[in-house]
């Protein structure tokens, strides 16, 4: 998957809007978007929602963080409409993954969900005691899938007065972007970059996830519709990039020794292995627009994971 689009779980309007767009998943938020006193009443409108989405969309459920009290309730209400996954705020390491899963565990159950269906997406930066547990994946649960790295909390937990300069991340928030990039490589997950706070820089957008994607990352969450198309353009494999890849896995194929000699450079198996990853991607992306031609009713169908496709 490319993009994730946040829609705030109590506007049906904007859902609307957003079943309408290509993004490959819709995350409906019951979190930061909603007031306090509107979180009960959200938690039915998404439910409506999740009976109502676009076959071809993946849905998420941000729900509260777990030392709100709230996630409980949450999943009781949402888990029965078979969500594809749950993202997971302020997430601090393992113990709350694994926490989660434990939940996720129960509800499954109780709804005649096959076991271990609904994914869990943490964001992973959003406290600082949060950063300093990015490496904490040792014996996490299998659920976790993907790691999202968030910025305007992080600023509060940090006593920021602004996480950007000139449209620039500063030194802090730029450590923590790069520790989830690594976190999520380490465990085999789905890194998932920031949204992009600025909805008319459509330029530094652009800039912004392609620098995303070139540096690792394979998502990014964005926050308004204008915003789907442009990452999603910006996280597929460049023409140049599957000529390169076709060329390299063309230079390995029968070879046994590992090492090949390409445009005068020597290539070994990581080489390989980053070309794979560009084809595989490209890959994704041709199925999508098979799945597309097939629907009237949506346009695209999403790629899974880092390592499988759906």
């Amino acid at each position: 998957m490319r993009s994730f689009l946040f829609v705030p779980g109590d506007s049906v309007r904007k859902f609307e809007s957003a079943k309408k767009t290509v993004a490959d998943a819709l995350i409906l938020d019951l979190e930061d978007s909603i007031a306090p006193e509107g979180k009960v009443a959200a938690r039915g409108i998404v439910r409506q929602m999740l009976d109502a989405r676009n076959p071809a969309q993946k849905m998420y459920i941000r729900v509260n963080a777990i030392d709100t009290g709230m996630t409980l309730g949450d999943l009781a209400a949402v888990i029965p409409g078979r969500p594809d996954g749950i993202v997971l705020p302020k997430c601090a390491g393992a113990a709350d993954v694994n926490t989660l899963a434990l939940y996720l565990d129960a509800f499954e159950v109780a709804s005649g969900i096959e076991l271990g269906t609904t994914r869990i997406v943490t964001v992973a930066t959003e406290t600082a005691r949060a950063v300093l547990k990015l490496m904490d994946f040792e014996n996490m649960s299998p659920r976790l899938w993907g790691m999202m790295w968030g910025a305007e909390d992080l600023a509060a937990s940090l006593g920021a007065s602004r996480n950007r300069t000139d449209g620039r991340f500063a030194s802090p928030f730029v450590l923590a972007r790069d520790l989830c990039l690594i976190a999520a490589a380490a465990a085999g997950v789905v890194p998932i970059d920031t949204i992009a706070a600025d909805l008319d820089d459509l330029e530094g957008l652009k800039a912004e996830s392609i620098a995303a994607r070139q540096d690792g990352f394979l998502a990014k969450a964005v926050i308004h519709p204008k915003h789907v198309d442009i990452v999603n353009a910006a996280f597929m494999p460049t023409d140049e990039e599957i000529a390169w890849s076709e060329r390299v896995v063309a230079a390995f194929a029968g070879n046994p020794s590992g090492v090949v000699k390409l445009d005068g450079k020597m290539l070994d198996k990581p080489h390989l292995r980053a070309a794979e990853k560009i084809l595989a991607q490209r890959g994704a992306v041709r199925g999508i627009a098979d799945g597309a031609s097939h629907s009237l009713s949506s346009r695209r169908r999403p790629c899974v994971r880092r390592d499988e496709g759906e």
